[in-house]
């Protein structure tokens, strides 16, 4: 069993109740002299239990912060070697309780709560949402209710980072639910393979600052880093394999995480193409363009949606996630006489007015069809979303807006009016590209905490009222891409996206002006993460 740091408290005040005990009844001993032959009658007395360690005063401070604490007279909670965390072995939240038990180093029981316990509860009844949670401290017991499993857990991450930080909770009663539902992280493992317990350290850490996604960029020019049995010709020699995907996906669920899958095309394919160069793009001179397949080929669709569907059956979440963006025939400045293959196949599939972003447009449909059929949301890059044009974008999908530095750059309200949900990945703030190629910067979070919000989409300037809240913004995700591989090793990613993955989290979770600094907040952070 661990040693959490609380044991050295609760060693601390029992040594000091044993020690006053023993000085006390010497006391008594040697006040009287001799003892009477009725002093020797007399029983000697059981001896009372330690006293539960009192818990810390004040509100409780933790990443994100709690939205609501209403303090109460009494000794709070602090754990001691005779806690428990309390729920039935064989309910809905029995991997939530043992995970909290192994984290706290404290037993299980499945009945029976006492002081010192905290016992997990859900009421489908409780006004709580499906990922907030109720916590009441109160006569040394911790109790922990919400709706629905999910936000359980996430209040028994407040009460690992209070003991991280205070050793305890304070006595009161904490309201808590996120501002938004999608809240996350997304990982280019294409360009930079990460490790399955690189990846698993990350997803422990999002947990405890309670994010619930994790988008997985793994296929790129540079390489096709998951395993593949459809087409097992396109993935890279250092990739993760299915087994692995599945221990991270094992976990993702332990954790309230839903992992993204993200198959990124017409552009970025270039590992996919170096297995098939007959589907590579051409110019009308025939040279080829890097990274773009031809969207006129129906082979090439038939790869994308063949590899959407073996993800879509390996990844059990909600979304998928189609791409879309930066595809190399739309950069130049008359698409159709660079391309004049694709625009004679946009004419021939759409009319005499297509032109190639209607292909481009048509394409990405397609795909979306292919992951709604796969039982999929389709979720895609905005710039993957043409202004104007014969073919429009359908309507069921979510956009992931990132860039305002696209041709043709669309504000982010163009969507959010055309009835598009909007992902927030502001790259401004939430992009932490390796090498800072292209005036990028990294981020060391203070700019996402004092100035950001899932609201500010674009720039550092929010959307209109009517489309700031969840269901126009439904959260939003801060980013790691790894344009220059080498720039970092693995330990200075983890290390380097710390505090602004904890501001994003904070953010997501209440995007109000938050009551600490940031001096206090980091302070906070080295307190309470582990």
């Amino acid at each position: 069993m661990r040693h959490a740091p609380w044991r050295i408290f609760a060693l601390a005040t029992a040594v000091v109740v044993i020690v006053t005990s023993l000085v006390l009844a010497l006391d008594r001993g040697s006040s009287s002299g001799t003892r009477t032959s009725s002093d020797a009658a007399t029983p000697t007395p059981t001896p009372s239990p330690l006293a539960l360690p009192d818990g810390p005063t004040g509100p409780p401070e933790i990443i994100p912060a709690v939205r609501s604490f209403d303090a109460a007279e009494g000794a709070g909670w602090a754990p001691s070697e005779s806690t428990r965390v309390i729920a039935d072995s064989g309910g809905p939240l029995d991997g939530t309780a043992d995970l909290l038990a192994e984290d706290l180093g404290v037993d299980r029981a499945d009945d029976g709560a006492r002081e010192g316990d905290i016992e997990l509860t859900l009421d489908e009844g409780a006004d709580t949402g499906g990922e907030g949670y109720h916590l009441v401290t109160g006569d040394h017991r911790v109790t922990i209710t919400g709706s629905d499993d999910a936000g359980v857990f996430y209040g028994t991450r407040t009460v690992v980072q209070a003991v991280r930080g205070a050793g305890g909770l304070p006595e009161g009663e904490i309201r808590d639910r996120p501002d938004r539902p999608q809240r996350g992280l997304s990982l280019d493992t294409a360009r930079k393979p990460f490790s399955a317990d690189w990846i698993e350290d990350r997803m422990r850490e999002m947990a405890d600052l309670k994010l619930n996604q994790l988008q997985l960029h793994f296929s790129d020019d540079q390489g096709f880093r998951v395993e593949s049995e459809t087409h097992p010709e396109v993935v890279s020699d250092d990739h993760l394999t299915k087994d692995e995907v599945r221990g991270i996906l094992d976990l993702a669920d332990q954790l309230h995480i839903t992992v993204i899958p993200e198959i990124d095309s017409p552009g970025h394919l270039g590992a996919v193409l170096a297995a098939h160069p007959d589907l590579q793009l051409r110019r009308a001179d025939g040279s080829v363009t890097s990274g773009a397949i031809d969207i006129s080929n129906p082979d090439a669709a038939a790869i994308v949606d063949d590899l959407i569907t073996e993800y879509a059956d390996l990844f059990p979440g909600e979304y998928l996630h189609l791409g879309g963006d930066e595809y190399a025939a739309l950069f130049v400045s008359d698409p159709e006489a660079s391309y004049p293959d694709l625009a004679a196949a946009a004419r021939d599939r759409y009319g005499s007015d297509a032109r190639v972003q209607d292909l481009a447009t048509g394409w990405l449909n397609d795909r979306a069809d292919a992951a709604r059929g796969a039982g999929k949301t389709p979720q895609v890059w905005n710039d993957g979303m043409f202004a104007g044009g014969v073919v429009q974008p359908d309507e069921e999908r979510q956009v992931t807006y990132w860039t305002g530095r696209e041709i043709g750059a669309r504000e982010p309200v163009e969507y959010l009016e055309g009835g598009w949900q909007v992902l927030n990945l502001n790259s401004e703030y939430l992009y932490y590209v390796l090498g800072e190629p292209n005036g990028f910067t990294y981020p060391t979070g203070e700019r996402i905490y004092d100035e950001w919000t899932p609201d500010v989409l674009r720039g550092s300037n929010a959307v209109p009222d009517r489309f700031a809240n969840a269901d126009h913004i439904p959260g939003g995700r801060f980013a790691v891409w790894c344009d220059q591989a080498g720039a970092q090793t693995p330990e200075q990613v983890a290390a380097g996206i710390r505090l602004p993955l904890a501001a994003t989290a904070q953010k997501l979770w209440n995007p109000d002006r938050p009551t600490l600094s940031w001096t206090e907040f980091t302070q906070l952070a080295d307190r309470v993460m582990a």
